[in-house]
């Protein structure tokens, strides 16, 4: 893969950047920050070293026209905090206003073009118009630099077709997430536990089979926990459940069994009334979970104290760790004490890393709900920036944003 080694080669020269500034907000206030501030290393060197920086990102899911909500305007401010430098703001991606002010950028100058997405080519899964975009967006510029890990796995105008028009390299977030996910595949310090919560089975089919060849430990949690429990023979109320994937999860747990690979699932669970952060609750055994006021009508938010305790325990004794998805609904503080027991044992095993201990968290929700449960990022080894991208590189797949920089012949 080319990397962008050595910045000053693009002194003077038009540079696009795709940056992953897809952050969570609030109405207009950006609510977690972590995409900008990682962001911000590559852009910064770039216009350090007197490139003339435009970068391109997207924000939520437009239909391929503008939509005020979806604007990154909100962003520029926080960007050029975290870049040290004021940054320009176009109007449009393509348009006059983006051409005028590409072209009148002075060296070290940054702008920030608006959201992609508000162009239907962008996504397009026709290859003529989304060429066609990729074709409009280079000819801003003079060198492409592939830098939004979480966006990788997305064959797009701005991820794939521009890089087959333009000098490319990947950016050093881009190469540092590799690195980190290249050491989860092929040389893990072990014990090597994963972490897997989140809502479903379905959208972790693929890593769990792919990593059942690799870990010593799968720890499931989230909601995708009681499709295991119900595989078991467990009822589980009204909690989530996925009655088509039990037959998968039933041939994971003998896949594990026969290749020595433990499957960590919770003893306990914290069971409420409704999903509401104001449910009244309770905590129960696995095997009793409709034993509750609540009945067959009762539904599990969260693993137990117990399971919580069980899970660090596993955590502390690991020296590789990849963590993805909570483990409750943690936007409820009655339910974050599962998900943050395991941030904190995760902060506890990156105490380690002299010895060689990698802890990584793996995007997405898990990266919005360590710092929302108000942890730092440097208690953590790896803070990754794109959750889907992540998990399609630790289940072996080729990722187009990746490949696409790795091919000789474009």
């Amino acid at each position: 893969m080319k990397t962008l080694d050595t910045p000053s080669q693009y002194a003077g020269k038009r540079v696009l950047v795709r940056s992953d500034l897809n952050v969570p907000m609030d109405g207009t206030t950006i609510t977690d920050t972590g995409r900008i501030v990682a962001s911000a290393p590559t852009l910064k060197a770039l216009a350090e070293a007197g490139a003339k920086v435009i970068v391109m990102a997207h924000l939520g899911r437009p239909k391929g026209k503008p939509e005020g909500k979806y604007s990154l305007a909100p962003v520029v401010p926080v960007l050029a905090e975290a870049v040290g430098r004021a940054v320009e703001f176009a109007s449009d991606t393509v348009g006059e206003d983006a051409r005028a002010k590409a072209a009148a950028l002075a060296d070290g100058e940054i702008l920030l073009l608006e959201n992609l997405r508000f162009n239907p080519g962008e996504t397009s899964k026709d290859e003529a118009e989304r060429r066609e975009f990729a074709e409009q967006l280079a000819a801003l510029a003079d060198a492409y630099v592939s830098d939004g890990f979480g966006v990788v796995h997305r064959k797009q105008a701005s991820v794939y077709d521009i890089a087959t028009l333009l000098p490319a390299a990947a950016g050093g977030l881009v190469a540092a997430e590799v690195e980190v996910c290249d050491r989860l595949l092929t040389d893990p310090a072990r014990p090597y536990v994963v972490v897997l919560g989140g809502s479903k089975v379905s959208d972790k089919l693929g890593v769990i089979s792919h990593l059942l060849e690799r870990a010593d430990t799968l720890i499931i949690g989230g909601g995708m926990v009681y499709t295991f429990l119900a595989a078991q023979g467990h009822a589980v109320g009204r909690s989530l459940l996925e009655e088509d994937q039990l037959d998968t999860v039933k041939s994971y747990l003998s896949d594990a069994a026969e290749r020595g690979v433990e499957i960590v699932l919770p003893t306990d669970i914290v069971m409420a009334e409704s999903f509401a952060a104001d449910a009244e609750h309770w905590v129960r055994p696995v095997d009793s979970l409709e034993d509750t006021p609540a009945g067959a009508q009762g539904m599990g938010l969260d693993i137990g104290p117990e399971s919580a305790g069980a899970y660090a325990e596993r955590i502390a004794a690991a020296r590789t760790v990849f963590w993805n998805g909570p483990m409750g609904v943690f936007e409820f503080p009655a339910f974050a004490a599962g998900t943050r027991a395991v941030a904190e044992a995760l902060t506890d095993a990156h105490g380690g890393v002299a010895d060689g201990r990698l802890t990584v968290v793996g995007g997405g929700d898990s990266a919005s709900a360590i710092r929302n449960l108000g942890f730092a990022d440097e208690q953590f080894g790896h803070i990754s920036t794109g959750g889907g991208a992540s998990l399609e590189y630790l289940e072996g797949k080729t990722l187009p944003g990746l490949s696409v920089l790795s091919d000789e012949e474009r």
